[in-house]
């Protein structure tokens, strides 16, 4: 079902961008890898899990939720004025 849902995604994603384009409206989709927030790491999330997740990223760090930030201003500004129809997989690099 994930994998299914994330194909969705992309398939939205470049069938609005192929759609509002020609308006300038630019469409594109933020995949994250494994954010860890303070509720899941009290809760459930394991040091061996955490440690064996991290081992596997070419940034070797915990992903937070404040690491998604700088790439949605930057798909929110001019800077980006030109990416659409595009998945931007933040992942520490995930292998």
């Amino acid at each position: 079902a994930y994998t299914a849902a994330k194909a969705g995604i992309l398939g939205l994603t470049k069938g609005l961008a192929g759609k509002l384009g020609p308006d300038r409206i630019r469409v594109n989709a933020v995949a994250p890898g494994w954010v860890i927030t303070e509720r899941q790491q009290e809760r459930w999330v394991t040091e061996q899990a955490l440690a064996a997740h991290v081992a596997k990223q070419c940034i070797r760090d915990v992903m937070r939720p404040d690491d998604m930030v700088g790439t949605v201003l930057f798909l929110a500004s001019d800077a980006s004025r030109m990416l659409t129809a595009q998945m931007l997989i933040v992942d520490g690099g995930f292998l």
